[in-house]
């Protein structure tokens, strides 16, 4: 029996029916199709850092991706970078940097493997994946073809994609990156990565300045793994920033004893920081402690397994923090990670 708990960032989650590792493309492909044609449903799990699975675990075949390599070629003045599915996304953001190569270095430090960025479409400190995403090669599972698929297809919105939205209908096998040969990042749009690199918002600096930069905000808000580390033993931010139409943004201004902060979201609508929400609705750092599920002590984002938590309380914790928010300021926080098995 293969308990999920070994294969999450969070230490959760019950047994799989079935458990079989995908080292190569051919063995993810021919395990995906097995299943299906066998009527199982199918996990594709890689890193683990997304997921909040059930106490009960996964009735049906768990694959592991662990697959690798990663491809260079030139492509009109730029560099196109193709990465297996199953290569660590934070070794590649390394790589990458260490090679000259700007596009991706604000998202270092996010764990979980490469196949899962087009699904969430990562993001951090302004800039996500879709950005530099030319296309992503899937199995496809309903026609049993590889395709390559464009980004303008991949319907990338704000943390979802049209592979999130249909979860059972690819695999994603490799995942490819334009990326510029530039010793200067893409310009810097967070005001927190800002002031560490003391550069004004919308400069650039040194690539491998940036990335440094971003893993020590990560670090400091439990957002680097870290074994010795209780407040990483987390699924990362477990709520989406809301975007609020002004009607819904008044509400929350209406309801708050102090400004709120905001950002421009496009068509009249803001987005509002999800750990404000959080924090002044009560819930502020290490909240539940000494709980075995808890808020992290260094970001109100984070909802952790302290130790010897269950699934169920964690989902306990997270409810109690929606319905807070609700009745505080009339917004329904989402969750971020996928939950499987289990519901809020």
């Amino acid at each position: 029996m293969t308990l999920l708990a070994d294969y999450t960032t969070l230490g959760l989650g019950g047994p799989a029916k079935a458990f079989a590792d995908a080292p190569t493309e051919s063995a993810l492909i021919e395990t995906v199709h097995a299943a299906d044609a066998a009527g199982e449903p199918v996990l594709i799990l890689g890193g683990g850092s997304n997921l909040v699975i059930a106490d009960e675990g996964f009735p049906g075949t768990v694959v592991h991706v662990h697959t690798r390599g990663v491809g260079y070629a030139a492509a009109d003045g730029q560099v196109d970078v193709t990465v297996a599915a199953g290569e660590d996304w934070d070794d590649v953001a390394a790589a990458v940097v260490a090679e000259g190569l700007a596009g991706i270095e604000c998202l270092s430090g996010i764990p979980g493997r490469t196949g899962a960025t087009p699904i969430q479409n990562v993001g951090a400190y302004g800039h996500e994946v879709a950005e530099v995403i030319t296309s992503v090669r899937v199995f496809d599972r309903r026609t049993s073809q590889i395709q390559l698929i464009q980004n303008g297809s991949c319907h990338f919105a704000y943390r979802t994609s049209y592979f999130k939205q249909h979860p059972a209908r690819y695999a994603v096998l490799a995942v490819t990156f334009r990326l510029t040969r530039d010793a200067l990042s893409m310009p810097v749009k967070y005001a927190e990565l800002a002031a560490e690199l003391d550069v004004p918002m919308g400069e650039r600096a040194g690539v491998g300045e940036v990335r440094s930069a971003v893993l020590k905000i990560r670090a400091r808000k439990g957002m680097v793994l870290n074994p010795g580390d209780p407040d990483t033993r987390s699924a990362g931010s477990f709520f989406t920033n809301p975007v609020l139409d002004a009607e819904q943004f008044a509400r929350v201004t209406a309801a708050a004893t102090v400004p709120v902060p905001r950002f421009d979201a496009g068509d009249g609508k803001v987005k509002v920081p999800a750990a404000w929400l959080i924090e002044h609705a009560g819930f502020g750092k290490g909240y539940g402690a000494p709980g075995r599920a808890r808020v992290s002590s260094k970001h109100t984002l984070a909802l952790i397994n302290a130790g010897g938590a269950t699934t169920a309380d964690l989902l306990t914790l997270a409810r109690e923090i929606r319905d807070g928010v609700r009745t505080t300021f009339g917004v329904t926080l989402t969750p971020e990670p996928t939950l499987i098995g289990a519901t809020l």
